[in-house]
């Protein structure tokens, strides 16, 4: 009897707990079905502005399409990728794209967390100097290439070009010699896109703790050993952040590239997105471009995933 009842006990228990189970069961299926609704809209557009023109990009590079001659159109299989190797433009625009990248993202995370540290005390006119540098990164990249096209880097009339005479350096074509356009265009997006790492790091170094940086002071480690040790170490993950956002920004960068140069003078200028633009709606060879915007896609995918590793381990 005594067992009898113990396992009508148990049973009347676990009864009570599937009843008890069931509503939050349901809540939970409730609370999926409410969150995929409201995600649906904009995974809907997702899929048609982002996901299908890729597909159809990938697609295209597949074939020959030739506006201009349209007797050459058809499966060309994988014959527009081989046609990059033998291509010398092509090889020209990814060597441009490498240095552009390199250059930019590098000169963005020193100059960005150089005036973060500069501008981490207390003292008069501080939030004013924040504001005043993050004033770049809120133009669109058209208007900062015409603006610097016009009146920065216009031989004899820009401001750079007048203070380069001031200085006895001369007058100088900044955007029509090939020597120095590409340095030109790395100036310019290095200006523009500062402000973010600029941004990113004074948001970290308000966020580190000040417990390491007093024992730095106890042990009287000089201001060079205390950022070396402590404070770069620390910054790491916001180091790792801001190189990932600015290389993928840098390598699909169009539009102040585009405003201030077009790409030239010839090649100079022109990264791999510019050449592939150029190919498609210039040269009609739509393709070709397809092929060389799909191979774009690639790189950035690849060196995204090498970036996120590292974000991992650090």
């Amino acid at each position: 009897m005594l067992r009898e009842g113990k396992g009508t006990e148990m049973t009347e228990t676990g009864i009570q707990a599937a009843i008890r189970k069931r509503p939050s069961s349901r809540m939970a299926r409730a609370e999926r079905r409410f969150a995929w609704t409201m995600l649906a809209p904009s995974l809907v557009v997702l899929l048609v502005v982002s996901t299908i023109p890729l597909i159809v990009l990938i697609g295209m590079s597949f074939y020959t399409i030739e506006l201009t001659q349209a007797w050459k159109n058809g499966f060309a299989g994988v014959s527009n990728y081989v046609r990059m190797l033998n291509d010398g433009r092509f090889l020209s625009s990814l060597g441009v794209t490498a240095v552009y990248t390199t250059a930019t993202v590098f000169l963005q995370v020193a100059i960005g967390l150089g005036l973060a540290l500069a501008l981490s005390g207390n003292f008069p006119g501080r939030n004013l100097l924040r504001t005043a540098i993050l004033l770049p990164m809120i133009l669109a990249p058209v208007v900062v290439g015409l603006s610097w096209r016009t009146l920065l880097l216009t031989p004899r009339y820009g401001l750079i070009d007048f203070l380069s005479e001031a200085i006895g350096l001369g007058s100088r074509s900044w955007l029509g010699d090939p020597s120095w356009a590409l340095t030109s265009v790395i100036v310019i997006h290095t200006w523009q896109w500062t402000p973010f790492a600029f941004l990113v790091f004074t948001a970290a170094i308000a966020a580190l703790p000040t417990e390491p940086f007093e024992a730095a002071r106890l042990d009287r480690a000089s201001p060079w050993q205390t950022f070396v040790h402590i404070t770069l170490p620390l910054l790491r993950p916001a180091i790792v952040i801001v190189v990932i956002f600015r290389s993928m920004i840098a390598l699909r960068a169009f539009a102040a590239i585009f405003a201030a140069t077009g790409g030239g003078p010839g090649s100079a200028t022109e990264i791999l997105n510019l050449y592939a633009y150029r190919t498609s709606f210039t040269s009609f060879s739509l393709g070709y471009g397809a092929a060389l915007a799909t191979t774009l896609l690639l790189v950035t995918v690849a060196i995204s995933v090498v970036f996120f590793r590292v974000r991992q381990r650090a």
